[in-house]
């Protein structure tokens, strides 16, 4: 079953919260905060504690934004979107992988037998009306739905996976793009890297550039941003060590079918603090200073297998 809370923030008084019950259920990890060290730039707790979180990059509280929070019973926090309400556009979205979170109970196919005939994907209900994208946005527009966080991630449960068919999840790609090296990130980081041999957890966070002219591709004919590039900030946590990776993709809008496919990803990593450089987002700031100073900055391609 899922709730909705909306929660005013007093100390982001431009962003709300929307966030279901059981907000840290699927944490086996020591929650943020117990660390030693110091934190001077981590978010703000005050309104939740969701925005400790490590996959949590620091909050944008310049413009119109709302910090929507998808959380299910019996599952906890599914992933969480930083909308831009003027932009009608997503800067991210942010979610944990674990063994838990790895649960198999649903696949596609089941949707084959709902209401919804195969196509779950739909308006974010926790957004006001007037900020939402819609299915009629993307309708003959000439690009995919591109999932940020994957459905193929997310099969803990019916109500689990339907979240992540929310427009709010879901930035402009175009086809070559979003089966091509897109697909490679997804199917690594969930096939790879999401394993007991790399990780207890990952916190991970993607999303499109929307921020910047130079980093907009074009808009579509209904008006959405088309994001030039693409980003992934991951980080792994074993035994209480830290590894970091930073990924960025062109998304190329001419070109042949394959102009965007590669099944490599070893040219498109980077270190955290090149991707910051590169987005402007100051990704896992509820780490500990010194331990996010040291993370960041390393680009430890052996260990990621690249």
């Amino acid at each position: 079953m899922k709730h909705l809370h909306l929660i005013a923030l007093a100390l982001l008084s431009l962003t709300l919260t929307c966030f279901s019950c059981q907000e840290d259920s699927n944490l086996p990890e020591k929650k943020p905060g117990t660390e030693t060290g110091e934190n001077a730039n981590r978010n703000p707790t005050t309104a939740t504690t969701v925005y400790g979180r490590l996959e949590f990059p620091h909050l944008n509280t310049n413009g119109n934004n709302i910090v929507l929070v998808h959380s299910v019973d019996n599952f906890g926090v599914n992933y969480a979107v930083e909308w831009d309400c003027d932009k009608k556009a997503q800067r991210w979205t942010c979610y944990q992988m674990n063994t838990f979170t790895s649960h198999s109970n649903w696949n596609r196919k089941n949707w084959d037998n709902t209401t919804w005939h195969g196509d779950p994907f739909q308006e974010d209900p926790d957004l006001p009306v007037q900020y939402r994208t819609t299915l009629a946005d993307y309708k003959f527009s000439g690009y995919d739905r591109g999932h940020i966080c994957p459905s193929a991630d997310r099969l803990y449960s019916k109500d689990v996976n339907e979240q992540t068919y929310y427009l709010s999840n879901m930035q402009p790609q175009v086809n070559s793009f979003n089966t091509g090296v897109w697909l490679t990130m997804e199917n690594q980081l969930r096939n790879k890297w999401n394993t007991n041999t790399y990780r207890d957890v990952l916190y991970v966070c993607k999303g499109g550039t929307i921020d910047k002219s130079s980093q907009i591709a074009t808009h579509t004919s209904s008006g959405l941003i088309v994001p030039k590039y693409f980003f992934a900030a991951i980080l792994a946590v074993k035994n209480g060590q830290y590894h970091a990776l930073g990924l960025w993709f062109e998304q190329k809008l001419k070109g042949d079918k394959d102009v965007n496919k590669d099944d490599k990803l070893r040219p498109y990593a980077v270190s955290i603090d090149k991707l910051e450089q590169l987005t402007g987002i100051d990704f896992f700031c509820n780490l500990p200073d010194d331990t996010e100073k040291t993370v960041e900055a390393k680009l430890d391609l052996n260990w990621w297998g690249l």
